[in-house]
């Protein structure tokens, strides 16, 4: 069953489907947005639609949700020149009020962005694109008999910038290939000696074949994530049924090269796992077909914190896995005996999906150590540990995911008391900030025994000020206004509240 909309007197009705099995299910709140529909929904666990937004853009792929309450979502924007499977060529943040923050047109006739994109904790956001190279390109790159142009992928970070957005840092994979074809072409070399670098003919039959047709959509990358404690990527190609990791602490020059940066080598692959034949090496496939989603499971205490999470489309003898892998790193590089696949050699914790999905899809590991899946074209569910069906909601985007009821985008729109499981709420711990309104100065009281970050940011969403354990919190520097304050105590709970400044 899919949300049914229904046209009566001018007014649309969305009807739903959600049922919980017994108590043990996650108390919180789902965001997603149906592909190519506009309005953005977030449900309770009960399924009742708590906010919405109605966006003048339709979704091309996903929708996530900011600690300031905003939404920052994938577009399908209207003169795009390039065109394949969830394609987008824009990004917006939407405050609550449906009001666009900022947004970014990445679209011309040799880039587009498409499929996902991701947050990260300084408030940019990593968004996936296609670059264009022509016949020439690729037969001197070393490709094989190429008979129309490619576009291989390539990662943007977005910076805000008024009401736009800059590019402040950059990854092609263009930049880090290899080819056993011809030694007179680019890029030549015995490929089982460089796990590192992508054979750029690894992908021949089709390559743009399957999900956007004969389009030029070659790698077919499909999923991104961010691990800010390793300052690394993570994404997933369709095409490759591979997830691949690489460094972000390079800068954009060195992310072009093979040296520099944490792991020390540059932009190429720190990590690949799922399909070691592309790399000559010797081992199971152990991602079939298609892959999506890939992520870092958060390692706050869940169970298998810090581990690396996909769904795995037919990896279950044809059905949908969603599958968890702890890989061994030395320092931050991970561990591997060359001409050998990256270990491990299997998944080390899985769940069979109840339904499959052919493509796109989604999960998360939630913190009560339920498991959430949304099956694409199918539904949305949850599963205890012992994987009992716990929830169920009867729609299926192409993502979605579940929220914390202590997350302060949460408290923004909801309240601290919208769950009947709060993490932190004001009549547990006693916290003020004083004066309020200040002419600059906020004094922080009653939980200064506890670690804590302070987070602050402006009315569009822009961090103007973090810290930890610091009592005074001083924005002098800041213009008149209303600013959010997000108070995350002991990394496990969190607050949100409004302060206004009057210099």
């Amino acid at each position: 069953m899919k949300l049914i909309h229904q046209v009566l007197f001018g007014l649309i009705i969305v009807w739903s489907s959600s049922f919980t099995v017994n108590g043990q299910n996650f108390d919180g709140y789902a965001l997603y947005n149906l592909q190519n529909q506009n309005t953005t929904y977030l449900i309770d666990k009960d399924g009742n639609i708590a906010h919405s937004w109605s966006c003048a853009i339709a979704c091309s792929y996903t929708v996530l949700l900011k600690e300031n309450g905003n939404i920052v979502r994938t577009g399908k924007y209207g003169s795009n020149i390039l065109n394949g499977a969830a394609i987008s060529g824009i990004v917006q943040e939407i405050d609550p009020n449906g009001s666009i923050v900022w947004e970014y047109v990445y679209s011309d006739a040799d880039h587009c962005s498409h499929h996902d994109i991701t947050l990260m904790p300084n408030g940019n956001v990593l968004l996936i694109a296609w670059e264009v190279k022509s016949i020439a390109d690729l037969d001197q790159a070393g490709y094989d008999n190429p008979t129309s142009e490619k576009w291989p992928t390539h990662f943007i970070e977005l910076e805000q910038d008024g009401s736009s957005a800059q590019i402040i840092w950059e990854w092609h994979i263009w930049d880090h290939l290899i080819q056993d074809i011809d030694p007179a072409k680019d890029n030549f070399g015995v490929i089982a000696d460089h796990p590192e670098l992508v054979d750029i003919n690894q992908i021949t039959a089709g390559g743009g074949g399957g999900p956007g047709g004969n389009s030029g959509d070659w790698f077919h990358v499909n999923g991104i994530d961010y691990n800010e404690t390793l300052d690394q990527i993570a994404f997933s190609s369709r095409h490759s049924s591979e997830i691949f990791i690489i460094d972000h602490s390079t800068t954009t020059a060195e992310a072009a090269t093979h040296s520099g940066g944490n792991a020390g080598m540059g932009g190429d692959i720190l990590f690949r796992w799922g399909n070691p034949s592309n790399y000559g090496a010797a081992g199971n496939q152990t991602i079939p077909a298609a892959v999506h989603d890939v992520r870092w499971i958060e390692d706050d205490g869940r169970p298998n914190g810090g581990y690396i999470q996909f769904f795995n489309n037919e990896g279950n003898n044809g059905g949908s896995a969603v599958d968890a892998i702890n890989p061994a790193m030395t320092g931050y590089n991970y561990d591997l005996t060359l001409g050998n696949a990256y270990l491990p050699s299997s998944y080390e914790w899985r769940h069979d999906c109840i339904t499959s999905a052919t493509g796109q899809s989604a999960s998360d590991r939630l913190s009560n150590g339920n498991t959430f899946v949304n099956v694409s074209n199918q539904y949305m569910y949850e599963v205890d540990s012992n994987d009992n069906v716990v929830w169920q909601y009867n729609a299926g985007p192409t993502k979605a995911f579940r929220y914390e009821c202590d997350h302060p985008g949460i408290n923004i729109l909801m309240g601290v008391n919208s769950c009947s499981t709060v993490g932190l709420n004001e009549e547990s711990f006693s916290v003020s900030l004083a004066p309020n309104p200040s002419t600059g100065l906020f004094t922080l009281e009653g939980m200064l025994e506890s670690n804590f970050r302070v987070s602050v940011f402006d009315m569009q969403g822009r961090l103007v000020l973090q810290q930890s354990n610091l009592a005074k919190i001083d924005l002098n520097e800041q213009l008149d206004g209303l600013y959010i304050v997000s108070i995350e105590i002991d990394e496990h709970a969190t607050m949100t509240k409004k302060v206004s400044l009057l210099h």
